[in-house]
């Protein structure tokens, strides 16, 4: 298994703030993401914690999000296909959650 590809996002957003973010992103993400092919299996909050499980390229991707005061930690579990790609994945996970998280 190969190791879990990591992002940290620092914000200064406050708890609360940043969640909310996260939570309004993901739901509208969840509706462009069908049509791209990846299927959303799971997703569930425990306090400020966001545990995911989803399917792209007929592979299974797990992982959880970390929601803290200054910091969203993105932990993603990827299967071998799918880790060849880790670098691309990690760059955009990282843009794209620098862009919800930033200050409007």
């Amino acid at each position: 298994m190969p190791k879990p590809l990591i992002v940290e996002i620092p914000h200064e957003l406050g708890l609360a703030e940043a969640r909310r973010r996260i939570a309004d992103g993901l739901e509208q993400a969840q509706g462009m993401l069908g049509k791209t092919g990846i299927a959303v299996d799971r997703m569930t909050w425990t306090d400020d914690r966001l545990d995911f499980a989803m399917a792209a390229m007929g592979q299974k991707v797990d992982g959880q999000v970390d929601v803290g005061p200054q910091t969203v930690r993105v932990e993603v579990r990827l299967p071998l296909l799918l880790a060849l790609f880790a670098e691309r994945i990690q760059k955009k996970v990282g843009q794209e959650g620098n862009l919800l998280l930033t200050k409007k």
